[in-house]
């Protein structure tokens, strides 16, 4: 009995190895191709786009910036500059509203729902921004396409602004990895591409609807977001060209901190992913099996160093098994380096990855401070000379 446990065990690790690969063998046999039609005259739809920033401002200008230089012109831009010093901050342009909370809201969903008491005009859309991003000036447009097409919420792409560290170009492989895997393969296979923070859009209506029920606190918004969605049987839409440029760690503190809020919220919210996983089985629903699957699978450092752990005990159990992970590691590798060849991957970035030994140490540094990592930080600190 122990024995027929242990390989399950084994099975249930091992899946998440070879997951990728299936997806990305799949899409291959994927024909359909989606066709962008633009109607952008037809639907000029009105954005508000929401500046989140807690304690930090010394990025708030630069993400502004951005977004005024984005080719389009029905939106506003709301900034929510929360527990924020704004005594030298100022924004010369109608366009800009900021906004500073008379308490500590120290959340982005309450930041994020301020922004929308405060609206100056019913915008039927709504864009997360984060304080450390810059936006591409076809931002908008991008997202017009999936929104022309009926979707009610779509996330776009981080790609990293710095690669000024080995760590930065490490987070921003990993970043690679699952915009590839877990936005567009699944979104192209008929699921939905997971939350990633920001460089997110969504119907104003399906936003406030989502949050109207929950009492949410802490980190990982995101995680509770997309699981409302897909309870909803909606699918998240998944645009390839709508880019922020994302602020990526650098720093080892800024590593730890940051891992541990997210180690944290993924064991607060992995459940949702059995509950939309057992609503696909039963709905024959491909979106919500799919996306059930991703939801209940660890960090990747988890899994990877569990699957090191296995094929170490079967050395001295049963020597096939280890030479079966052994193989499932080298898909997995296969994987990750696919996912880096199918997109602009910087050459840094690729020199980068011998280090991953030091980032997986230091994302278990992380996972062992993840109890506390809502005391530890509420957000990620930004050093703006980095």
């Amino acid at each position: 009995m122990v024995l027929y446990f242990w390989y399950l065990f084994q099975a249930i690790i091992g899946y998440n190895l070879i997951f990728p690969m299936m997806l990305y063998v799949l899409h291959l046999f994927k024909t359909k191709k989606i066709i962008r039609v633009d109607r952008l005259e037809e639907n000029n739809f009105d954005y508000g786009i929401i500046v989140t920033a807690y304690e930090q401002t010394d990025l708030l200008t630069s993400v502004v910036d951005s977004i005024l230089r984005i080719e389009y012109s029905n939106y506003l831009i709301y900034v929510v500059a929360d527990n924020c010093d704004i005594s030298n901050l100022s924004f010369d342009n109608d366009r800009v509203i900021l906004l500073r909370p008379e308490s500590v809201l120290a959340n982005n969903v309450r930041s994020h729902l301020y922004a929308i008491d405060h609206f100056k005009r019913e915008h039927n859309l709504l864009t997360i921004i984060d304080s450390d991003n810059i936006v591409d000036p076809n931002y908008l447009k991008e997202l017009n396409f999936f929104f022309n097409d009926g979707y009610q919420a779509v996330q776009g792409v981080r790609e990293a602004k710095n690669l000024n560290s080995v760590y930065a170009c490490l987070d921003a492989a990993r970043d690679i990895y699952y915009h590839f895997y877990d936005g567009q393969l699944l979104f192209d296979l008929g699921s939905s591409a997971t939350l990633s923070g920001s460089g997110m859009a969504f119907t104003t209506a399906l936003y406030k609807e989502c949050f109207s029920t929950v009492n949410f606190s802490g980190a990982g918004f995101d995680k509770v977001l997309q699981a409302q969605i897909l309870r909803k049987g909606l699918r998240i839409a998944f645009a390839k060209k709508a880019i922020v440029y994302d602020e990526k760690t650098a720093q080892t503190d800024q590593l730890v901190n940051q891992r541990s809020r997210w180690i944290n919220t993924w064991f607060k919210y992995f459940k949702y992913g059995f509950e939309i996983l057992w609503n696909g089985i039963k709905n024959f629903n491909l979106n919500q099996f799919l996306f059930g699957v991703v939801l209940v699978r660890p960090p990747l450092f988890m899994f990877i160093l569990v699957s090191l752990l296995c094929a170490g005990i079967n050395l001295v159990i049963d020597p096939l098994i280890t030479l079966i992970w052994i193989i499932a590691l080298g898909i997995f590798i296969l994987s990750f380096y696919i996912s880096l060849r199918k997109s602009s991957t910087d050459a840094r970035i690729y020199r980068s990855l011998i280090n991953i030994p030091k980032f997986i140490y230091f994302q278990l540094v992380s996972l062992v401070h993840s109890r506390q990592a809502n005391k530890r930080s509420v957000a990620t600190k930004h050093h703006i000379n980095s």
